[in-house]
């Protein structure tokens, strides 16, 4: 795991070489272990890459990494889980490696296939490759858009960095809120646009997506991965479906094990991590991690600590209070980067901070489960053709502020799905989620969160071998007999993984430490000084929600103004008024 930056401008236009240093230094916690650059001025190239070494640790793994005979550069975020599949194939084409790890796998796949590579790959990844003989600079991000990679267009050239911070060490670097998009994040607590985030300007490269680059100016644009096979019939029957997806999760938790450093695991106590730790205790001895939240009413961490006695994991709690969230916040809101408004990133940081201590590496985590498998049944079961009305409601639900506001834009991307998916609402729904909300705001948590702290962190359910399987699952399958995530439960049950108290367990509601914007005396007074004295709430006309919420103890408002949930809108402004000052004018990120 890493984090890369650099460019490619008209010749002789690139910066100097310390601009490129300071961005790679910009982002140094997301690979503390070592650093390396290249620069080739004739062509306008310059890479910079920070290390965090998973997978063999020598300097034969170095980046930037050059082919000699072709010239061909690669800088890379991520890892290639089936890199021992691929590298056998590879060999017996007569490829010789000089390292062990996953890298030089990546480069020489390239140089074997070109393009057609990155469909070959499953696993996480952000890959900048430079090609000298076509003169191009190809930029591409994994098929469920595990890791970031972000770019502007800035004076001649493209610049591109796993965070947008990097782009503020740029001479002459001047950024603006995107206000269409700070609309997106105030009504669903993230920029749904898998193009733009919250800076004008700045865009994200979208999952499943290669990007050429020459001459200084993006040239094309083409999807590697798109999700296919919804539409499968209902047969196999039960048991072969169950086979099927025992197999490839079982694979693939086996696969992302492989490290040279020590693994864990983030267990919630709940099926989907649960489910996770029963798979990788298979493979040798297991160290779980699991959170709790002083003064909740929700602690998950007794059924943690039952699935963790059930599968004879080395277990640790971490206790997470109202006081550390507020501290955090008060110190971290440039770890959101691209900003979002997921509260567990706050939360999760903490517990990666722990897994540090506790000397891990690398840690598992249960993310995609449940947009995958059908696991929020109250999106999911929606009437069987999701005309005006239902696509209405189904907007309320994921908008926690304004009810119509973005309505027009939000419809317009489920109309794409719908048609997409045949008209099929379930698999329409499916797939905002899994190729809007997760990328661009649940998978962003795990990645800012687990990186600010230089962690590792991997999501098996989110590799795309097991996200194919879940495409090819029909709804039937995974709302079934009154239950949700039914084949997940069913691989649970069948193979004696977990108590069946675990495999039957419904999720818990919603995010566990929201209520503190409500019951914490110092979180509340903290959020109110900063939201009524700073200068977004007045920006964006929000003063008299704001003012009703924290003076006159409003929940919201109803018909005919529609401004709803105001804790969850008070968070989203707290974070924007904390974000804005790091991010937004010519700054020096920190």
């Amino acid at each position: 795991m890493c984090g890369l930056a650099g460019w490619l401008y008209t010749p002789k236009n690139a910066p100097d070489s310390s601009v490129l240093r300071s961005m790679a230094t910009s982002i140094a916690h997301r690979g503390p272990d070592d650093e390396g650059f290249f620069e080739d001025r004739a062509a306008g190239l310059g890479f910079a890459h920070r290390r965090l070494s998973i997978i063999d640790l020598s300097d034969a793994s170095h980046q930037p990494m050059v082919d000699r005979e072709s010239g061909v550069v690669l800088a890379y975020n991520g890892e290639l889980y089936n890199f021992r599949d691929v590298r056998r194939e590879l060999e017996a084409l007569g490829h010789r490696f000089n390292s062990r790890g996953d890298t030089e796998v990546v480069l020489r796949a390239y140089i074997e296939w070109g393009i057609d590579a990155f469909s070959r790959f499953a696993g996480m990844f952000a890959i900048a490759l430079w090609d000298p003989r076509k003169q191009t600079l190809h930029l591409a991000r994994d098929a469920m858009g595990i890791k970031p990679l972000y770019f502007t267009s800035f004076d001649k050239g493209v610049v591109f960095a796993s965070e947008v911070k990097a782009f503020s060490r740029l001479p002459g670097f001047n950024s603006e809120l995107d206000e269409g998009s700070v609309e997106q994040f105030l009504e669903f607590g993230y920029v749904f646009d898998d193009l733009r985030t919250m800076l004008d300007g700045v865009h994200k490269v979208a999952p499943g997506t290669r990007m050429e680059i020459r001459n200084g100016a993006v040239a094309a644009s083409e999807s590697f991965y798109e999700p296919s096979g919804f539409l499968s019939p209902d047969e196999p029957g039960e048991a072969l479906r169950v086979q099927g997806l025992y197999r490839a999760l079982s694979g693939v938790v086996k696969e992302h094990l492989i490290a040279d450093v020590p693994c864990g695991l983030l267990l919630s106590g709940g099926l989907d991590s649960s489910l996770l730790a029963a798979m990788a205790v298979k493979h040798g001895e297991l160290r779980t991690v699991s959170m709790g939240f002083a003064s909740s009413k929700v602690d998950e961490r007794p059924q943690a600590a039952a699935v963790a006695r059930f599968l004879g994991t080395n277990h640790s709690e971490v206790l997470i209070s109202s006081e550390d969230v507020v501290s955090e916040v008060r110190s971290g809101a440039w770890v959101f980067d691209d900003l979002f408004g997921d509260w567990g990133t706050i939360t999760t940081r903490i517990l990666y901070r722990k897994c540090r201590e506790l000397g891990l590496k690398v840690v598992l985590v249960g993310e995609g489960a449940d947009e995958l498998f059908g696991g929020y049944r109250e999106v999911f079961e929606r009437p069987p053709e999701l005309g005006l009305l239902q696509q209405f409601k189904l907007y309320r639900q994921y908008s926690g502020r304004r009810y119509g506001g973005l309505f027009v834009e939000f419809r317009r991307v489920m109309q794409d799905y719908l048609n997409m998916a045949n008209g099929d609402s379930f698999e329409a729904i499916r797939l905002f989620e899994t190729r809007r909300q997760l990328p661009n705001q649940f998978v962003m948590k795990v990645d800012k969160a687990s990186m600010a702290e230089s962690i590792e962190a991997r999501a098996p359910f989110l590799d795309c071998r097991v996200a194919n399987v879940a495409y090819q699952t029909p709804r039937k399958w995974l709302l079934r007999n009154g239950e949700n995530k039914y084949l997940l439960r069913a691989v649970a049950r069948q193979y004696g993984l977990l108590p069946e108290t675990t495999a039957r367990q419904a999720k818990f509601g919603a995010p566990l430490s929201s209520s503190w914007m409500d019951e914490s005396s110092s979180m509340r007074k903290f959020a109110q000084e900063r939201i009524l004295d700073g200068p977004q709430v007045l920006r964006f006309g929000l003063r008299p929600a704001m003012e009703a919420y924290f003076l006159k103890g409003r929940s919201g408002f109803g018909l005919p103004r529609s401004l709803s949930i105001f804790r969850n809108l008070a968070w989203r402004l707290l974070l924007l008024e904390l974000w804005a000052p790091v991010y937004v004018g010519k700054q020096t990120a920190t």
